[in-house]
């Protein structure tokens, strides 16, 4: 059976079984809250090696070619682009359409959520460099910078790093199998997040944001399967950009229920490679860049949000300056999440309305906590498909990829 048809399968079992399940008992809830922890973290147990020998290998392998940095330049120029068009789109339809206000409750800014930069930053680099390897695997940047230092060490003298090459790679493969039988087993586990997504849907459904929770919800779906695929029509060569879209379905169904981008990283992998014809080195690279740089969605979600709030807590609306401004510190905040994997949308929500807490903005977000992680998912949806379709449209203009007969997808 394909992978996204058991991912389909157990998420809609999960759905049925959530809103089966009452919502008033406090045993159920904590046990169904207990199995969605576990099962986030079976996702994720294969993640970290298999990324950190994958990328390792990749790096040496792009760089003995002379072509690593310009495989990351061109990836960056398109994530930034993408990004820029993404959140001007969101904030172009929010307008157009015009979602309904809100009602604002006293809110009291508790918790306050923040990117936490400087720590991130001296996490990458800590005292000892292996300790990265021992972290929980909730944070990759620092996996991946260390696994970027020994690809480029690999190259030092062959005499001496033939044997490690040998070894890496046969590591890389060797995980990338293990982290391909969780995947297999995904169809399982995603029953229980399926359950947990139909407990906050119920939650968010019964609140005041009804109509803002189908906005945002009919947009995502509308730009994630239907705006963003269609975009490869622009690629040459030319492609079938519905073959590429159900080649990320499997992706697509493990973002939308899980909300986590580490959860979904070993069923992404394996799409790209092995339906989209991504070669290991540039899908390695691509991905890694766009998994701690490229949340477009998490960031055009977020910025969707904010705008209501404004909308709700002001009848002067919003003017051109400040459009522009939300829009720039959107953008600014999309390549900040890479210690937010899965709770991307939420932060990126919570740091713009601290970013005009002088206006009076500065809890806003806590008004929008019962939709929170509705939130999260539809960003992480998007995210998912950004990296997958942008994975596949940069590999093919830059001849890393091969066409995939159909009946052999995953």
């Amino acid at each position: 059976m394909k992978i996204w048809l058991k991912l389909l399968i157990g998420s809609t079992l999960g759905v049925l079984l959530g809103f089966l399940l009452p919502e008033d008992s406090e045993l159920i809830q904590s046990g169904v809250l207990w199995l969605q922890e576990l099962a986030i973290q079976i996702g994720r147990y294969a993640a970290v090696p298999m990324l950190f020998f994958a990328l390792t290998i990749a790096i040496y392998e792009l760089r003995q070619d002379n072509r690593l940095w310009g495989l990351v330049l061109k990836t960056l120029a398109f994530i930034l682009a993408g990004t820029v068009l993404m959140v001007s789109l969101g904030i172009l339809v929010t307008f157009i359409f015009s979602p309904a206000g809100i009602r604002i409750p006293m809110a009291e800014q508790q918790g306050l959520i923040s990117l936490h930069l400087s720590d991130a930053v001296k996490d990458i680099f800590p005292s000892n460099m292996l300790a990265v390897l021992g972290q929980p695997g909730l944070y990759l940047l620092p996996v991946a910078a260390l696994a970027f230092f020994l690809g480029m060490g690999l190259s030092y003298d062959r005499n001496y790093t033939k044997p490690v090459i040998a070894l890496v790679d046969s590591l890389s493969r060797i995980f990338y199998h293990i982290a391909s039988f969780f995947s297999e087993i995904l169809g399982l586990v995603i029953i229980v997040l399926g359950a947990y997504w139909s407990f906050r849907f119920r939650e968010a459904l019964s609140s005041d944001f009804k109509n803002l929770l189908i906005f945002i919800g009919v947009f995502s779906l509308v730009l994630g399967f239907g705006i963003l695929p269609s975009a490869l029509y622009l690629l040459r060569p030319k492609t079938n950009p519905w073959k590429i879209l159900y080649g990320s379905l499997g992706a697509a169904i493990t973002a939308l229920f899980s909300g986590d981008m580490n959860f979904t990283l070993p069923v992404l992998f394996r799409h790209t490679r092995e339906n989209l014809g991504v070669r290991r080195r540039a899908n390695t690279v691509i991905i890694t860049l766009f998994t701690n740089f490229g949340r477009a969605g998490s960031a055009m979600i977020a910025a969707m949000a904010f705008i209501v709030i404004i909308k709700s807590y002001s009848s002067l609306g919003v003017e051109g300056m400040d459009i522009i401004i939300i829009a720039l510190r959107t953008i600014g905040i999309s390549f900040l999440l890479f210690r937010h994997p899965g709770d991307g949308a939420n932060t990126a929500l919570a740091v713009l309305c601290t970013g005009f807490g002088g206006q009076g903005y500065g809890a806003g977000y806590l008004i929008l906590r019962p939709m929170a992680f509705y939130l999260i998912v539809m960003g992480t949806f998007l995210d998912i498909m950004f990296t997958s379709l942008g994975t596949y449209a940069i590999s093919r203009m830059n001849g890393f990829q091969e066409d995939q007969d159909l009946r052999h997808y995953i």
